[in-house]
């Protein structure tokens, strides 16, 4: 079985040994229970990696031995996924499900036919679920880089990202071409829109493809919001090879 994996900050990974205190050391202490001689490999979630082993433990830390280092390089191509806000709890379920798959950025997005709207006094809180979301996920899926969930963006804010971007797609159900027939580029940023369960707008998918983004679609059925957005980064991830 893999060993479990914590985040710590990066300066506490450079020395022989580490003492995992906080929230991270009280979980592998008590809920985890990790003993001396168990392995653990802490991260910093921006790429450096250490495999270590349990010295000691009590019931708020762990103190560790580094073993051995690694520093993973930045992933290329970067793949962001704009999602247009789920309903319910679905949206910390698309965060979850794409990084656990290896989505660099999720971009949550404000879509005028969203079901759901993160008004102004609920929109930390909403972000932080997001954020916490994808935490928990990275570690449970061993990455030892944190996706990053951007700020809440508006439609002109995502058309701005797709003009920046080396390749620009938004998944729309009566596109003609086919995800799986994109080439998409080996380095520099892909960024996948994903629309509300109301589905895009003409206004939107105008200011999207004015933008330079190219309309496709996944298959014959229409999936759910919170589920397109794994599917298109798995089609994109094999096709660049990341996979």
């Amino acid at each position: 079985m893999s060993p479990p994996v914590f985040l710590t900050e990066t300066a506490s990974l450079e020395g022989d040994h580490v003492v995992l205190g906080g929230a991270e050391g009280r979980h592998a202490a008590t809920v985890k229970r990790l003993r001396p001689g168990e392995r653990v490999d802490l991260t910093d979630g921006a790429g450096l990696l250490a495999e270590c082993v349990v010295v000691t433990a009590d019931r708020a830390a762990l103190t560790l031995d580094v073993l051995a280092r690694h520093r993973r390089p930045v992933p290329e191509p970067r793949l962001v996924v704009v999602q247009a806000l789920p309903k319910g709890d679905r949206g910390e379920l698309a965060v979850e499900t794409m990084t656990e798959v290896g989505v660099d950025e999720i971009v949550p997005w404000a879509a005028a036919r969203c079901v759901t709207q993160w008004r102004p006094e609920r929109r930390e809180k909403a972000l932080g679920r997001w954020r916490a979301t994808a935490r928990e996920a990275a570690k449970q899926a061993r990455r030892d880089r944190l996706p990053e969930v951007a700020d809440l963006a508006a439609t002109a804010a995502v058309a701005r990202r797709l003009e920046r971007a080396d390749a620009a797609l938004v998944l729309h159900e009566e596109a003609g071409e086919p995800l799986s027939a994109v080439r998409p580029p080996s380095t520099g940023e892909i960024v996948v829109v994903v629309g509300p369960e109301g589905g895009i707008t003409g206004d939107e998918l105008a200011a999207f493809t004015a933008a330079g983004a190219r309309a496709v679609r996944l298959g014959p059925t229409v999936l759910r919001t919170s589920t397109a957005g794994v599917a298109a980064a798995s089609v994109l991830l094999a096709a660049t090879g990341r996979w």
